[in-house]
């Protein structure tokens, strides 16, 4: 019989299965909280979990019920307090398990919340080892305790003195979430941009108090520096939307876009359409056609929209596909576009010195984008040429520029997720990582020696330095950030000095001539462990001094003590369990309150007092560890 025949037969009724809501849940996490992670990213799953429970808050808030919300993390255990309505309470487990099953469908309800679906409380419940909902309502309460989405305790009604509001709490699975943790930043960002886009909300957080009275002005201040800005932030505001905006002495281009509070990393119909209005809006305003590039170039802005019912491309809601603002309403690019010919334009009229200072920011840009035309044209030859004769970029298989389409469309949306690019130094260890890479979505770029410092030359140096020029082109970010071909941008080099090195000299590259992708989390340094410590029994890999003394400990009498010293050393079956499901990688964050250019030029300028103390310090510091471990394995 032929095998095609035998498939046929295996085929029956009995392989159809129906699973329930939490099973279903469960076994795909990706479609309804994208990727699962540990927490060293922004979008990983322990974020979009607390997400989820505070946009039932926000959504309260917006319909005019509760001027607080009261979070806490400790140990793992995240509980989140509103101060709204509460959940009817004979509705308490209904709402919390059973897909489908919510106030969101009724519209009148809730005209512009950011979810619609049902599932966003049920996808916490289901992958949460544990899970609990306390409804307070009218001087009654109502209690509800799951694990794992299966419902273990339903408590009866008691009186309470309780203000109405809804209190969840919840521990990620750990199972689902293998060694997560929590990183402050990342949460500190999560609620501020709620308090931005919800004036007068406070949110207060282990302690501290997050608050907003102007919006989005408040926004871009804490993410600019007041003084590399060249002009004061504009900020306009009107039914259903509001933006700001202002332009830096940075490179690239800076967009922050909500829908309903929803902070949607990739944009959108919303963001595109701003960006299009924005252009038109200028080119009329002074009355000629400047290039686009040159007008939004070195911009940071920030755009925010309510919109009836929206319609996101994904179940985490990170890109807006609404074409409308309503039903039978003015289409999303005429909307935005009508507001900033009427708002932007009469603003640029009332304050001429703004408009001068926008004009010569434009006019800069202009200049500079003819001077590099040559030399990038020259340059983008020798990077085809180059492409053809070398093998400085491994790629993955994963087509990242493809534009996804039909049923598959969320689950490529997805898969994007992943793809990385390490970037690391010298033949043995782009080999090492080339062979234990995972083809489908993980690319390798090496490096010929230690790159060029580039701190203060400017954008020209890009093209003009072989290995800076090939980066670019295998990042594809020749045009801007928007192209970037990898979501994770890995640095892998040496854990020693030389290897420190490359890793600031490579940050000086990204951070002077393309902050944006700092700023938007896709850069981490890869940790791979310094020590392996075996005996015939059990292999441990230890990623510091602490964990190695554990190993030895566990392990007893006298293990066997190898010392990486280079990643080369490190084989490719063993390189490929550092940079699967369990990679440990260090996130590269640049703090809003941070300048940029002040911390390039302490560790990357001239030779300062403050850097040379540092460095004797923390040498010292080192120094010391190092006695101290070798008197402990003596």
């Amino acid at each position: 019989m032929a095998e095609k025949d035998k498939n046929l037969f295996d085929y029956t009724e009995d392989s159809i299965r129906s699973l329930d809501w939490k099973e279903h849940i469960r076994l795909r996490p990706g479609m309804y909280i994208g990727k699962l992670g540990d927490g060293s990213s922004p979008d990983d799953g322990i974020y979009v979990l607390l997400k989820e429970v505070i946009d039932n808050c926000i959504d309260e808030h917006t319909m005019g019920y509760g001027k607080q919300v009261d979070v806490s993390i400790e140990k793992g255990t995240v509980t989140v307090r509103d101060y709204g309505r509460g959940i009817p309470l004979g509705k308490v487990v209904d709402v919390v398990s059973k897909i489908n099953t919510g106030a969101k469908y009724d519209s009148k309800a809730f005209q512009k919340s950011v979810g619609l679906n049902g599932v966003g409380t049920k996808a916490v419940n289901a992958l949460s080892g544990y899970f609990k909902v306390t409804a307070f309502r009218e001087g009654k309460e109502k209690t509800a305790e799951f694990e794992k989405g299966n419902l273990t305790k339903e408590h009866k009604e008691t009186k309470t003195t309780e203000p109405n509001g809804t209190l969840v709490s919840f521990v990620p699975d750990e199972s689902v979430f293998k060694k997560f943790h929590f990183i402050h930043e990342y949460l500190d960002n999560q609620f501020w941009n709620y308090c931005y886009l919800n004036a007068g909300l406070a949110i207060n957080f282990n302690g501290k108090k997050y608050i907003s009275k102007n919006g989005l002005l408040d926004l871009l201040q804490r993410k600019t520096n007041e003084d590399e800005l060249r002009y004061p932030i504009i900020h306009l505001k009107g039914e259903d939307i509001e933006v700001a905006i202002t332009h830096e002495n940075q490179y690239g281009e800076e967009y922050y876009s909500f829908v309903n509070g929803q902070f949607t990393t990739q944009g959108g119909t919303h963001l595109a359409a701003f960006k299009e209005g924005y252009v038109k809006t200028i080119r009329d305003f002074f009355k000629k056609d400047y290039d686009a590039s040159d007008i939004r170039g070195s911009i940071s802005a920030a755009i925010s929209v309510r919109v009836q019912e929206p319609v996101f491309e994904s179940q985490t809601k990170t890109k807006l596909g609404s074409q409308t603002v309503y039903e039978g309403g003015p289409s999303m690019k005429s909307f935005i576009g009508d507001f900033l010919a009427r708002d932007l334009d009469l603003f640029l009229h009332r304050n001429p010195a703004v408009a001068e200072a926008l004009k010569k920011r434009i006019e800069q840009n202009e200049r500079e984008r003819k001077e590099l035309a040559g030399i990038k044209k020259l340059a983008n030859e020798r990077a085809k040429k180059a492409n053809l004769h070398n093998k400085k970029l491994r790629d993955c298989r994963f087509h990242y520029n493809d534009e996804p389409s039909g049923k598959d469309k969320e689950a490529i949306l997805e898969k994007q997720k992943e793809t990385t690019i390490f970037i690391t130094e010298g033949d043995s260890a782009s080999g090492s990582i080339t062979k234990a890479r995972q083809v489908e979505t993980q690319a390798v770029f090496s490096l010929r020696g230690k790159p060029l410092n580039c701190f203060g030359l400017t954008k020209k140096i890009v093209y003009e330095n072989e290995e800076f020029n090939l980066l670019q082109h295998a990042l594809n970010i020749e045009e801007g950030y928007e192209g970037l071909r990898y979501n994770n941008i890995v640095v892998a080099t040496d854990a020693d000095v030389d290897g420190m090195h490359i890793r600031l000299l490579l940050m000086t590259f990204f951070l002077q001539f393309f902050p944006d992708i700092v700023k938007n989390g896709h850069v981490y340094i890869l940790e791979t462990p310094l020590f392996r410590v075996r005996n015939k029994q059990e292999t441990i890999y230890c990623y510091d001094e602490g964990e190695k003394k554990a190993a030895i400990k566990k392990l007893g009498g006298k293990p066997e003590i190898t010392r990486f010293k280079g990643l080369g050393e490190i084989s490719p079956d063993e390189f490929a369990r550092f940079i699967g499901a369990d990679m440990r990688k260090q996130p590269v964050m640049i703090m809003p309150e941070t300048h940029i250019q002040e911390v390039l030029d302490y560790y990357m300028g001239k030779n300062t007092p403050d850097r040379q103390e540092f460095i004797i310090d923390n040498l010292k510091v080192e120094v010391d560890l190092v006695e101290e471990v070798e008197a402990l394995t003596k």
